[in-house]
């Protein structure tokens, strides 16, 4: 289930400015020792340690396949691949410098097969989750309310302001 909060925009520059938008609610972030932990914990032959031996090599393959500028795909996950942050662009080609006009590298990852945006929507369950203190006069339902919704309801796709 994934649990999602209300936030609102307000940016006076938006088109959005005052509009309401879901946010995925993370509440806890998985490390490679707990993944492991949790694979070797589906009946898996292979030991806790085994398991995070070949993650942590799996990782740094990645890495360096990716400064070979290569993309990597993991079927039914995600294509990871780099990306470049430009700054502003050069007047010319003669003009253009790493220093001037790049700001960095990101790391890029777009879900492939079963974790296609599609398959998503029409599996995923979302519940609002709820913080300890609310905005006062701020619409929103109470945590009594049963207002869970299925992926395809057409709310919370991607309208993020």
């Amino acid at each position: 289930m994934i649990l999602y909060v209300l936030k609102q925009n307000n940016n006076p520059q938006s088109r959005a400015y005052g509009k309401w938008f879901a946010y995925p609610e993370i509440r806890e972030t998985i490390t490679l020792d707990m993944l492991a932990d949790h694979m070797s914990s589906h009946h898996s032959p292979y030991s806790e340690g085994a398991i995070k031996g070949m993650l942590t090599d799996m990782v740094d393959c990645i890495k360096e396949l990716l400064l070979e500028g290569k993309n990597v795909k993991i079927a039914d996950l995600a294509i990871f691949s780099l990306g470049i942050k430009n700054s502003a662009g050069a007047e010319s080609a003669d003009d253009f410098t790493v220093a001037k006009n790049i700001k960095g590298v990101k790391l890029r990852a777009r879900a492939t097969g079963e974790l296609i945006a599609k398959s998503l929507n029409l599996e995923a369950t979302l519940k609002r989750a709820y913080a300890t203190t609310k905005p006062a006069n701020s619409g929103e339902d109470t945590p009594d309310g049963d207002d869970s919704q299925g992926g395809n309801s057409g709310e919370g796709g991607n309208d993020r302001p």
